[in-house]
């Protein structure tokens, strides 16, 4: 980790007490400190020597001026609580530098390459009766051997330690993003949508990062968005009820569909094996299927859940679909796709948390190479990320495990980490309320969380990887989006 990222990750660590009362401040702050130090790092002949002293300094300083305000946080670190900030372990000891101190694994002009990351400070939420016991473990056998030594033999801490932020989004600063997507197989092409009514796709390569389409034409919230297989056309879904289906190169409106039922469209899914048909979810709980090319509705194409529909996912052969609902129920319904006629066939209804809207749903088939189970994670607003054993092709679900997070107002997403390995464990992705990037283990009881990125000044609402999981995207409900660069692991 080079001194600029140690800079950077120091400022962060003091930043929620900046300016308690102004997150728009602490926003602009540390995007502004970041810009600086990728400035200054580009100067020739800068002196290593000469900016270890000014950490030196700069963290003796910020102890003093907020130590005050920290004195709770800091005893609950020395009791063992390590953070990690931007992938980087930071408890409060570790950010001591001492400008004249070598034994840190390199020379006062060679930049160290050790990796840093967290074991997580969480406690286990024991979850409900209801769940499966015992768990089936991911267990390598000793035909994995070899790929494992492929991958490195890292753990998933270490294959999740992060090298700072790639990049910081603000397009759409004036208002929260509500989701987040890297197109599909693309490292580089990253979609946002947002409560300022437009979606906005940017370009990461060639550097400098911009902004390269803005599709406008929705009249409030765009609450859900959804990428083509082949990347050709954006899905997205407003709360002015609207539908709109658009061309992601030129920012042109294809086509519009409007909800019959006079209420807001909450979720939007491409059919993956069919994308000339997409589903849409309404306020109201009504569940539609769409033509892609006319824009006409499909006959047989209905459903209807309790309440509102607050998120919707297709298994990857979409003869499954998953609805989750608003408040009323918690629940999440299984609907049966027809896919040569369009056709939806109520399935089952399994009950969640009584009064809390599921407010994500991410569907894997298999979470590592050799725990192939089918998965279905879920975010519920009860405080608790959840993941589910799929049962049967009917959609049926069974509760696994359940972790715990700060989520009780927004619509808080997750995601699956897109690569299978060798290695013992799996990984997934969430955001919180308590503004931080949370990675947990799936396969361990004990101390789940693995990792946790610090660097946002407002909930975050939406998570996502690209194919390679060689950047990892996150939005708030400020509207600012980081794009963070995890560590390459070294192979042996």
């Amino acid at each position: 980790m080079n001194i600029s990222q140690q800079i950077l990750a120091l400022d962060a660590r003091y930043n929620a007490y900046r300016a308690p009362n102004n997150p728009q401040f602490r926003t602009l702050y540390i995007r502004r400190r970041s810009q600086l130090l990728r400035e200054n790092a580009k100067k020739e002949k800068v002196d290593p020597t000469c900016r270890r002293q000014y950490l030196y300094i700069r963290k003796q300083l910020l102890s003093k001026r907020y130590s005050p305000s920290e004195s709770s946080q800091l005893s609950s670190l020395k009791q063992g609580s390590n953070q990690s900030l931007f992938g980087f372990q930071t408890s409060f000891d570790s950010l001591h530098i001492d400008p004249t101190d070598t034994s840190h694994g390199h020379s006062p002009n060679r930049p160290s390459h050790r990796r840093y990351h967290s074991s997580g400070s969480f406690k286990f939420l024991p979850p409900p009766d209801k769940v499966e016991s015992p768990p089936r473990g991911v267990v390598p056998t000793k035909k994995a051997e070899a790929s494992r030594k492929m991958a490195g033999n890292t753990t998933l801490g270490e294959n999740y330690a992060f090298a700072g932020m790639y990049h910081i989004f603000d397009q759409h600063l004036s208002a929260g993003v509500t989701a987040i997507k890297f197109a599909n197989d693309d490292k580089y092409r990253l979609a946002c949508s947002s409560s300022d009514c437009t979606l906005s796709v940017c370009r990461l390569m060639p550097s400098p990062p911009s902004v390269i389409c803005t599709l406008r034409g929705h009249t409030a919230t765009v609450s859900d968005f959804d990428w083509s297989v082949t990347n050709d056309f954006i899905l997205s879904a407003s709360l002015d009820g609207s539908a709109c289906v658009w061309n992601p190169t030129s920012g042109a409106c294809l086509s519009t569909v409007n909800d019959n039922h006079s209420c807001g469209m909450v979720a939007c899914r491409f059919q993956p094996s069919n994308n000339n048909m997409f589903m849409t979810g309404n306020q109201k709980g009504h569940i539609s299927v769409f033509n892609t090319s006319t824009g006409k509705g499909v006959k047989g194409g209905t459903g209807k859940v309790a309440s509102g529909v607050c998120s919707m996912e297709f298994d990857s052969s979409g003869m499954v679909l998953w609805v989750g609902d608003e408040k009323a129920k918690g629940s999440i319904y299984s609907f049966c796709f027809d896919i040569a006629t369009g056709r939806l066939h109520k399935s089952k209804r399994i009950a969640v948390s009584e009064g809390c809207p599921v407010t994500s749903l991410s569907y894997r088939s298999w979470i590592s190479r050799e725990a192939r189970d089918p998965m279905l994670l879920v975010n519920v607003s009860a405080d608790c990320l959840q993941l589910y054993r799929v049962t049967d092709d009917m959609g049926g679900l069974k509760l696994k495990l359940s972790f715990p997070i700060a989520h009780r107002t927004h619509n808080i997403r997750s995601c699956f980490c897109p690569l299978m390995s060798f290695r013992q464990g799996a990984c997934v992705v969430t955001g919180s309320e308590d503004m931080a990037v949370y990675f947990f283990d799936v396969e361990r009881s004990e101390k789940p969380c693995v990792n946790k990125l610090l660097g946002h000044s407002a909930p975050v609402l939406d998570v996502c990887w690209n194919y390679d999981e060689s950047l990892l995207a996150s939005c708030d409900t400020e509207g600012t989006v980081i794009v963070w660069k995890r560590e390459q692991p070294k192979y042996v």
